[in-house]
C-alpha cells in the first residue's frame, strides 16, 4: 500500500474516577485522515482542513508521533499527512489523540505493521506530550484498541482492555468555549487526602467490576469524582444543573469528557440516551453558548480504515 486513508475517533477520558488511567472510544465523532509514502525522506503535514492547526511537522502532534515511530524503527520512510479535523482542539474529546493515534496507525499499516497496535501508544503518548506538556495514554490508548482502556502502569506501560456492556451509550455535550488541557492540568491540586483517595479507589474498583459484570446501575454510582471534577467543573457552564438535569431523565452518571468543557453522560440503551440528549438540548438551547451534542455507541474497534 502506498496510502491509508482513516477514521481517528474521538475519545472521553477519566471517565470521573479515573484519571489519567481510564478512557473510552466514540464511534459517531472522530477525525478522518489520508496518509501516503513519499520519495522525500520526510514526514510533511500537507493539509489540515476544519481547524486552524501548525502544518509545521515538529508542532503538530500527528507529526511528532509518526517522527517517533519511525525514528524507533531507524526508518526513513517519508509520508504525507492529510487530516480532515472535525474534532474542536480543547474540546476534551480527545482531539490530539485522535490525530496521534490515528498517525501512527495508519504509518504502521503502511510500513507492513512492525508492531501491534497496543504497541503504538507510546507513539502516540509523544503527540499528547507537544499538546498538554503531559505523556497522558488514557485518550490515546482507546482511540488505538477500541472500547475501554485502563492504564495499570505507566512505568513501565501497561494497557489493560476492559470489556463494553452491550447496551451502553454516551451522550457528549461539547459547549463551544476552549479549555486548554494544559491550563485545565494547571488547576489540579497535587495532593489529596487519604479519604478522596480511599473513595476514588472503591469507586475505579467498582467501575472495572460493573463493566465486567454488565452491571448498569453499579456502574453509574462509581461515577464519582472528589479529586479532580470539584475543581474542573467551575471551568463549565451550568454543570451543576446538567448534573441534576440527565439524573432526572435517566442517565446512570455523569461527567467531565477528559479536560473539558465538554461533559458526558452514561446511559442503558438508545431510548434513555435520546431522552437525555434532548432534554440537553432543550436546557442549552437558550443559554446564549453554541454547542455540539453527540450520541455514540462505544467503539469497540479503534481507528478504522475507510
Amino acid at each position: 500500500m502506498e496510502e491509508l486513508k482513516i477514521f481517528a475517533p474521538a475519545t472521553v477520558a477519566n471517565l470521573s474516577c479515573g484519571f489519567d488511567v481510564l478512557g473510552c472510544c466514540l464511534d459517531s465523532v472522530g477525525d478522518e485522515m489520508l496518509i501516503k509514502k513519499n520519495d522525500l525522506n520526510e514526514v510533511r503535514i500537507t493539509k489540515i482542513t476544519g481547524q486552524d492547526l501548525p502544518l509545521e511537522t515538529n508542532l503538530n502532534v500527528a507529526g511528532v508521533a509518526v517522527k517517533a515511530l519511525l525514528k524507533k524503527l531507524d526508518s526513513n520512510q517519508g509520508f504525507d499527512i492529510e487530516i480532515s479535523k472535525r474534532i474542536k482542539p480543547g474540546s476534551g474529546i480527545g482531539s490530539s489523540a485522535a490525530s496521534s493515534a490515528g498517525a501512527v496507525f495508519a504509518v504502521n499499516k503502511l510500513l507492513e505493521e512492525p508492531y501491534k497496535v497496543k504497541e503504538l501508544i507510546p507513539f502516540a503518548m509523544q503527540g499528547e506530550l507537544l499538546a498538554s506538556g503531559n505523556a497522558h495514554a488514557d485518550n490515546v490508548a482507546p482511540a488505538l484498541l477500541g472500547g475501554f482502556s485502563l492504564v495499570r502502569s505507566y512505568c513501565p506501560l501497561e494497557v489493560l482492555s476492559l470489556p463494553v456492556p452491550p447496551d451502553l451509550r454516551v451522550v457528549v455535550l461539547h459547549p463551544m468555549i476552549e479549555i486548554k488541557t494544559k491550563d485545565s492540568r494547571s488547576i489540579i491540586k497535587q495532593n489529596v487526602s487519604l479519604k478522596s483517595a480511599i473513595n476514588q479507589w472503591g469507586n475505579l474498583g467498582a467501575l472495572v467490576s460493573a463493566l465486567y459484570t454488565e452491571d448498569y446501575e453499579l456502574l453509574g454510582r462509581s461515577l464519582q469524582d472528589e479529586i479532580v471534577e470539584p475543581v474542573r467543573s467551575i471551568l463549565i457552564p451550568y454543570f451543576q444543573e446538567l448534573d441534576k438535569l440527565v439524573a432526572e431523565n435517566g442517565a446512570l452518571g455523569f461527567g467531565i469528557s477528559g479536560s473539558g468543557p465538554s461533559v458526558y453522560a452514561l446511559c442503558k440503551g438508545d431510548e434513555n440516551a435520546q431522552k437525555v440528549k434532548n432534554a440537553i438540548e432543550v436546557f442549552y438551547s437558550d443559554k446564549n453558548i453554541d454547542f455540539d451534542l453527540h450520541l455514540s455507541s462505544i467503539n469497540k474497534q479503534g481507528v478504522k480504515i475507510l
